[in-house]
């Protein structure tokens, strides 16, 4: 497949694109994980290499955890701005609270939204108090452990495949080491505004890839708007512009895509795809928007290494700096 240069990539993606397709986002049951391990294997790496994009079920985080991390998310971001501004955004470590100060370089605005990113090396004095979010502190611990184990899960199928050891991706993703950088991202699109509806270059999230190597979403039945653009219609748009799919939101299913990380780990045989959030058109709900977000980012002295030497070997920390400096504002 034609790959396009990063910033080939970002210039092109300013284009906003209206067309959707009915390309289907698969979903994969990781039910008997050990026993089925070749069979989703397989499934997992024909999905990744299509679209960079699946859903898996069966993933063993209950609705319970789920339904909790959610509510304890709502309630953080209803406090007062002026108490959520008490814990802000580090930036470069990926923790703390941000409000509508992540601008992508696709489309130059920012997005409309806000979010709250849990680092755990890098949480001192930014965790509300039980006061403000009764239970926030633990519930989203223990939230994104879980996450983790279903990412690394997944990355050792990936492993398989590229023929690394099958802990090779939980060895570098180890919440016991100091560089630890993966990260739990609350996000809340508020209540979007009349008057922004219609106004080209506005959106939700714009058109965008992760930095990471694997990215956990997980949705609310009926918060539509998560749309992607698989790489082959990015490199070979149509006359009438880009084609983007829509991913289905459903509460049961974790949406997972491949980042940049992993892209450049693997060669570029897996690959990252643009995504968005795009705004509501007029006549669909504006109502608010919540998501949960769990970036596998490795730990920051990880060295990323192309097995086949496609690309010059990089920290993940670097990497990854490189890549905020490149998306929020100054």
């Amino acid at each position: 497949m034609t790959t396009l240069t990063e910033l080939d990539r970002e210039a092109r993606m300013g284009a906003p694109g209206t067309l959707t397709t009915d390309r289907e986002v698969r979903q994969i049951s990781l039910a008997d994980f050990g026993a089925r391990r070749a069979e989703i294997t397989a499934q997992l790496w024909a999905a990744a290499t299509d679209i960079g994009f699946f859903q898996v079920v069966d993933h063993g985080i209950s609705p319970t955890e789920v339904d909790a991390a959610f509510a304890a998310s709502q309630a953080f971001f209803a406090l007062p701005a002026e108490v959520k501004a008490k814990y802000p955004l580090q930036k470069g470590l990926n923790s703390g609270y941000e409000f509508k100060s992540q601008v992508r370089p696709s489309v130059g605005t920012a997005d409309q939204k806000e979010s709250f990113q849990l680092t755990r090396p890098h949480m001192a004095g930014l965790w509300p108090t039980d006061d403000q979010v009764e239970g926030f502190r633990e519930t989203l611990l223990a939230f994104e452990a879980h996450c983790r184990e279903v990412a690394m899960a997944v990355l050792s199928c990936f492993a398989d495949v590229l023929g690394l050891p099958r802990d090779f991706f939980a060895a570098r993703h180890d919440p016991a080491n100091p560089q630890y950088q993966s990260t739990l991202r609350l996000i809340h699109y508020m209540a979007f505004p009349d008057e922004l509806l219609d106004v080209p270059g506005t959106w939700r999230a714009g058109a965008h890839t992760d930095f990471d190597c694997l990215t956990l979403l997980f949705q609310r039945e009926g918060q539509a708007g998560l749309q992607v653009l698989p790489g082959t219609e990015a490199v070979a748009p149509s006359a009438e512009g880009y084609a983007w799919t829509p991913v289905p939101a459903t509460d049961d299913a974790i949406t997972c895509n491949v980042g940049d990380m992993l892209m450049r780990w693997s060669d570029d045989r897996l690959p990252s795809n643009f995504h968005r959030v795009s705004a509501p058109a007029r006549g669909e709900s504006t109502d608010p928007r919540y998501s949960i977000a769990f970036f596998a980012q490795a730990d920051k002295d990880a060295v990323i290494e192309p097995p086949a030497g496609s690309h010059e070997p990089i920290t993940a920390g670097e990497f990854l700096l490189q890549r905020i400096r490149a998306n929020f504002r100054a």
